[in-house]
């Protein structure tokens, strides 16, 4: 929830009490993460228009849980899954609009078909009871009210299932600068952008690239590296001040590509390929680019 609101205290409340229960029942991290669990994250997160690290975070869980979880199942549900929400930075509103529209449990009223709903959850019930639950406790009708004072209505945030028409968030892509895989937020791409071809401009840093789009030595139409800040690199950081210093240039915003072995921020907006494998540092052929070498970049193909 919003940081200003109450329900910040309460959930805290709740949480301590969830943990309580969890060690009363003998539950554990191990009986709430399994394979069908992943599944329904990589779902919701199709939905809402998750992030790209979501293809990080959700492989590190799986491989501490000893098994290894296929970067290729999120463009498998990516492409069944109806793109719902219309928050930043895929859509118009804010995030914290999405809370009022009924957060997450909203949304997955709205995904039952997708999910799996007998799953475990932290709460020491299954997702499906949870879901019945939330209804009887006047959530969804409380927070409606704080809506209205946008003057919106929860359809404006949420679509229903049966008016989407828009599907998923992220995908998989491969090619010859990335055997191995790269991922994209297509959601946040405009539509004229998702195919582009265009010549390379390489650095081999972050700051080199920030530094060229603040001094205006970018040109409109130009496809972007930035490599060497994979996980062997530098240890994968995000590539936040070239994105954002990109999008506030109106000439390059809507016409340049981005290509890293880095990673991006939730927040990446616009056609910016991440976690290029194999990384420049293990001689991935991303580390072979030179500058006005022509690039093509084919979203819908992947």
């Amino acid at each position: 929830s919003p940081a200003t609101m109450i329900d910040i205290l309460e959930t805290s409340r709740l949480a301590g009490r969830a943990v309580l229960n969890l060690k009363k029942k003998g539950i554990t991290a191990r009986d709430i993460l399994t394979p069908e669990d992943f599944e329904n994250a990589m779902v919701v997160n199709a939905a809402i228009g998750g992030s790209t690290n979501a293809m990080i975070h959700l492989p590190a869980i799986a491989h501490e849980l000893g098994w290894e979880l296929d970067v290729n199942k999120f463009d498998e549900i990516n492409k069944k899954v109806p793109h719902l929400c219309n928050i930043a930075p895929s859509g118009k509103y804010p995030s914290e609009t999405l809370w009022f529209a009924g957060g997450i449990p909203a949304v997955q009223e709205e995904l039952k078909e997708f999910l799996n709903l007998d799953v475990m959850t932290s709460t020491g019930k299954t997702l499906g009871e949870n879901l019945e639950n939330i209804k009887k406790t006047g959530f969804y009708e409380r927070n409606i009210g704080y809506l209205y004072n946008y003057n919106l209505r929860k359809e404006d945030i949420i679509e229903p299932l049966n008016k989407c028409e828009k599907f998923g968030s992220v995908a998989v892509l491969k090619g010859n600068l990335a055997p191995e895989g790269a991922v994209i937020k297509y959601s946040a791409v405009a539509e004229d952008m998702m195919y582009h071809l265009g010549k390379a401009k390489v650095f081999n840093s972050e700051e080199d690239c920030n530094q060229a789009v603040v001094d205006e030595t970018v040109d409109a139409g130009d496809v972007l590296f930035i490599r060497y800040e994979g996980p062997r690199g530098s240890g994968m950081p995000e590539m936040l001040m070239t994105t954002e210093a990109i999008m506030h240039d109106e000439k390059l915003k809507a016409s340049t590509v981005l290509i890293t072995d880095g990673r991006f921020s939730g927040a990446t907006k616009g056609p910016c390929v991440g976690h290029v494998s194999p990384e420049a540092t293990s001689g991935g052929p991303i580390a072979f680019v030179e500058d006005n070498d022509l690039i093509e970049l084919d979203i819908e193909n992947r």
